[in-house]
Parts: C-alpha cells; structure tokens; sequence
C-alpha cells in the first residue's frame, strides 16, 4: 500500500471525525436560503461562464433561494473537498470525480439522492448510469454527465495509405505498423490517465476489466492479460510514438492534430477541439476484439449533496432543476463529456453533429465502468482511478518494457486496494 493511498485514508476519517464538532460551531441563518454548489471544471475557458449564467437562471426563478456557485480546479480536488468536510464548511452539494460519491457515501459525508431520482424518469439515462451510482441499496449521486473513450483516427493519413479503417484488433495491429513511417506512427497516447485509458478500454473490449464477475481483483486474467500483451504488442511493432511515455494529454492531441500519429483514444468530443482540421479526423467503429468482444470504457460523472447541508429539501430541488436544465453547459460552456439524460441527448446540438451522434449510436451502448467485469460501484474504485498504480503500468508498456514483472506488481497493489 502506497504512502500516498494511506495519506489520502487518513484524511478523510480525519475531516469526518471533526466534521460534528465544525457544525456545532457554526452559526445558524435563517432568510435567506443560501446553497454552495462547486462544480468542477468540466471544458473549456467558456465553461465556468456558462454554469454560472445557468445557477443565475435557478436564482431569478427561485428569489427565496440563493445559489452560490464555485469553479472547483481539477489540481489538488481531493484535498479541497476533505479540508472542507474537516472544517465543516463542505458545500450543499458539487459535481466530482467519476467515484467520488461513493466513497464519501461510504465514509458518511454525502447523503442519498434517492427522492430525486424518484422524480425523474429512470429510463431517460443513459443504460447503466443509474446502475453505476448505486450501492448500499440507495443511489449516492445523480448521472449528469457520461464521459467514454473513443479511438478516432486521421482520415488523410489512412487515405494517403490505402488502408481500410480498421474493424478488429488484427485490422488495427497491421493498419498502425504499416502506417509507423517517415516520421509518423500508428497511434500516439500518453504516460497520464489518458495513456492509462488504453488498458481500462482495450481490457473491456476484450471483455476483460480489472475485476471478475465476483469483484476480485483479475488484471492478470486472462483476457485483461491479452489485452495487454496487445499493448505490448503495438509497442514491440515500434507502432506508438516512443514520445508518448512523456506526454500529457495536450501533448498526445496535439500530435495528433498535426499528423504525427494515425489513431488516438479520446473523449468523445475530441474532433471539435481539432480546430481546422475536424473534418480529417473520423471515429474507428468499435473494434472487435479477438472472441468477438467490443466495448470500451466510460464513466459516469454525477452530482452528490452532502450531510453538512442545512438546507436539505431546498439543495434536492436545485439539483433536480439542474438537471432537467443542464443543455447550456453543453451548448454554451462547451463540455467536454456527453449528457447522462437522453432527453438532453436528443438536441439538435447533438443529433447534427454526425460524429456525437456516431459515438451516442455505437460507443455509448457498449460501454462500461471501471468496474468491469464486475457491476454496480464501490469505495475502492475512487482510489484506483486516482492512485497512479495504474499509469505507471501503461508507462512501462509505452516504454516497451516486458509485461510480466509489471503486471504482476499491478495486480497486487490492486489486491492491497481491495483488502484495505
């Protein structure tokens, strides 16, 4: 177990043991109501604007409730949020990391959203999204948001070629090798969560994942074991750009906007972030792996009220409003994941965009959680996805190190996770 993980632990019980004493400090106020929401920033520059003209929507139609709203930064999130709940001044309610809820579930800081969900029709989610945010028989946060990986690729470099867009991951081995020449590579990634992606997607494509249907640790299961020779293949063949090890996600798509690379994995609006040249990037259809398998990797961001709220009736109402309400973010803040809600989904802004709609058609039905092959959510997923174990494992595939040693070491730091 890192020191790290162990830190991250210790702080939380720490800010949850002080967190009754922190209230009974505080003062109580009466009119008018006020709700903190932080919200993560989940786009571009246009993105904060656009949710902040949303909550002053939510405020001019509700005078007697005032929302406050913060733009939490990504760096040091989790530290943010416990330092708040050790303080007592946790928010009403915020948006978060993919298993960010479940854990402060478990821990007792956030409370269910069960009577919102009540509310609202469980068949306008996305498949699975509602799923994905239950445990302990209650949901611990509301879908708003479904963020996959999609692998695109650079329609002038496999036309140039003459090569076929590939269908399976044999299609896909021999399109990257033949197109690793004068400079330019089969595919080029990341050494961060975006290289990481790589063996969450290709291990469920494979209809693998980093659990067995029983919730046991199973990186060296057999199918995540030859998804993952697969990776180590693709490097082996000199196919991904001997950079990537170094690179940052701006690094990877910036590659490849400028066609040093053929394939990419990326969210599902990539292409619009590629300015001028959109129209040369097209999306590889799910491959198929070799059983058959297609699928790929996808989380389900949400929105959790927390237990410190005075305000508990007033902050459920908000979040059920935003949620019903939540096409600006999209339209006007620009982000960079797709809606939880298929009402939302079937907007114009959408559907007339053939690439989102391609990705909404064919990726989203057959995606999955990092839980895969096991279902539903657990507190421990929240330290996997921001431990690192993980990255450091797709750094030694990029580096073109043997897989053995390397898995091995992975699996049983996953185990630790999962015995703690």
């Amino acid at each position: 177990m890192s020191r790290q993980n162990t830190t991250r632990r210790s702080l939380l019980k720490m800010a949850l043991a002080g967190t009754a004493l922190s209230l009974s400090m505080s003062p109580a106020f009466a009119q008018p109501i006020s709700i903190d929401f932080w919200d993560m920033i989940w786009g571009g520059p246009t993105y904060p604007a656009a949710a902040q003209a949303l909550v002053d929507k939510y405020n001019a139609e509700h005078p007697d409730v005032q929302v406050v709203y913060r733009s939490v930064p990504w760096t040091n999130w989790y530290e943010t949020f416990v330092t708040a709940i050790a303080s007592g001044s946790a928010p009403d309610l915020s948006t978060g990391a993919g298993f960010q809820a479940v854990q402060l579930y478990d821990q007792g800081a956030i409370m269910p959203v069960d009577e919102v969900v009540a509310q609202l029709d469980a068949a306008d989610f996305a498949p699975g999204a509602l799923d994905a945010l239950r445990y302990d028989d209650h949901y611990v946060g509301l879908p708003w948001a479904v963020d996959l990986r999609v692998l695109f690729y650079r329609k002038d470099l496999l036309d140039a070629a003459g090569i076929a867009v590939p269908t399976n991951w044999d299609e896909f081995r021999t399109a990257a090798k033949s197109l690793t020449k004068d400079g330019k590579y089969g595919l080029v990634s990341s050494g961060d969560p975006g290289g990481m992606h790589w063996i969450l997607a290709s291990s469920i494509n494979n209809g693998g994942g980093l659990f067995d249907a029983d919730r046991k640790p199973a990186l060296n299961g057999e199918r995540t074991r030859e998804a993952l020779q697969f990776l180590t293949d693709l490097r082996a063949d000199g196919s991904v750009s001997p950079a990537s090890v170094g690179y940052v996600g701006d690094d990877a798509r910036g590659a490849f906007f400028r066609g040093e690379a053929a394939f990419m994995l990326g969210g599902p609006l990539l292409a619009d972030q590629a300015g001028d040249i959109k129209e040369q990037l097209g999306i590889v259809p799910p491959l198929a792996g070799p059983h058959g398998d297609v699928g790929t990797v996808y989380w389900v961001n949400n929105i959790m009220v927390y237990n410190q709220t005075e305000h508990p009736a007033e902050t459920m109402a908000f979040l059920k409003w935003w949620s019903d309400n939540a096409l600006p973010l999209w339209t006007e803040g620009k982000a960079g994941n797709l809606p939880a809600r298929q009402s939302i989904q079937a907007d114009a802004y959408f559907q007339d965009n053939p690439a989102v709609k391609y990705i909404i058609d064919t990726y989203l039905p057959v995606s999955k959680t990092m839980a895969a092959a096991s279902t539903g959510t657990f507190p421990q997923l929240n330290e996997i996805d921001g431990d690192g174990f993980l990255m450091s494992l797709v750094q030694s595939i990029w580096q073109g190190q043997p897989l053995g040693d390397n898995l091995a070491a992975a699996q049983a730091h996953l185990e630790e996770i999962m015995a703690d």
